[in-house]
């Protein structure tokens, strides 16, 4: 009977070092979602950290249709990227990326003003002869109104709420960018990093300078250009140690050099 009880008891132990295996897997599980173009960014970071934290899977899910904020707050993610607060979300900032206003690479009009751009995207200047172009109506391409890249441009521009409803819509920056090329009455507003890699890669478009400050990620980083938007971590208040952890490391040093392939650093990284 001793036997068989040493047995039993072998057994029992292995059964509970496995639950407790599969509950610390389970509790170094980490889920992200979003919409806009920081995939690659996010994706990068959960690589780098998934090799610094042996065990901890990071999962990340992206389309231009989520609403990362309320996945967060329904508790099917732990983190939502996005670009505005939350009162009842924990926002850790780890970049700013600008907002370019594209166009045609034709097209004559090159500089422009804050004003000018809250008039063509409200509707207010219809034809680009108003801004020194020619004389054909503006097209605007416009965003989802779930990204937070088109919440940041609106609220900056001061015109939320007043983009026409006949503006064409594109759900990433890349579909919004094509818009343009061959199109020479077209403008549209992304990511400033995506846009620079179009121009970098031959694509027919051009960014517009603003205020007379050039688009370019010295700027964005000095604020002298100030259509920018930062990039944010939002989690409830009480995360699982995992996900703090993932956020710590999103601010360091390793986790900022991975941001700034892409974007600006948010500031100094923590230590």
């Amino acid at each position: 009977m001793g036997a068989q009880w040493r047995i039993v008891l072998s057994v029992l132990l292995t059964l509970t070092t496995v639950m407790w295996s599969v509950s610390d897997a389970m509790s170094s599980a980490i889920t992200i979602a979003g919409n806009g173009p920081e995939l690659r960014v996010v994706e990068r970071l959960a690589h780098a950290f998934e090799r610094s934290h042996l065990g901890t899977v990071v999962e990340v899910r992206w389309d231009p249709s989520f609403h990362p904020i309320e996945m967060v707050k329904s508790g099917e993610v732990d983190f939502a990227v996005a670009g505005q607060t939350d009162a009842d979300l924990v926002a850790i900032p780890i970049a700013w990326d600008g907002i370019a206003v594209v166009v045609e690479f034709t097209n004559p009009v090159k500089e422009v003003s804050s004003q000018q751009v809250a008039a063509m995207f409200s509707g207010v200047v219809t034809r680009w002869s108003a801004l020194g172009g020619t004389d054909t109506n503006i097209v605007l391409i416009d965003r989802p109104p779930n990204q937070h890249i088109r919440g940041t441009f609106e609220s900056v521009m001061g015109i939320s709420g007043h983009i026409p409803a006949s503006a064409q819509v594109r759900r990433s920056d890349q579909r919004a960018i094509s818009s343009i090329a061959g199109n020479a009455s077209a403008v549209t507003y992304a990511s400033l990093g995506v846009a620079l890699d179009a121009v970098t890669y031959g694509v027919g478009v051009a960014l517009l300078v603003i205020d007379g400050v050039e688009p370019a990620k010295e700027t964005v980083k000095d604020g002298r250009y100030r259509l920018r938007r930062p990039v944010l971590l939002l989690r409830k208040k009480a995360p699982a140690p995992a996900a703090e952890a993932f956020s710590a490391f999103a601010r360091s040093k390793a986790g900022q050099d991975i941001v700034e392939e892409t974007f600006v650093s948010y500031g100094e990284p923590d230590k």
